[in-house]
């Protein structure tokens, strides 16, 4: 477990270095799996239609409901690795 915690802060301190920025649908699924690694289930109201980003923010986060924590550690791990 603590490997795989080292493995994911070294993933997310290499996420803000990438040769190039990401399309935002891989934006979308970087942020939704670092916050089911780090939060667990999305909570509270899905933002309202007028907050477009925060209302994508959200519904990706939503598609990673149940997900464990080690599972998006490891997806978003493997997902910057495939970017760099």
């Amino acid at each position: 477990m603590a490997d795989l915690k080292a493995q994911f802060e070294t993933a997310v301190a290499e996420s803000k270095q990438l040769p190039e920025k990401p399309d935002n649908m891989t934006l979308l699924q970087i942020y939704a799996l670092y916050k089911q690694a780090t939060a667990g289930d999305v909570e509270g109201k899905r933002p309202g239609f007028t907050d477009m980003v925060g209302r994508a923010k959200y519904d990706a986060w939503d598609g990673l409901k149940g997900k464990s924590s080690d599972e998006a550690m490891q997806e978003y791990i493997d997902l910057i690795e495939s970017l760099k």
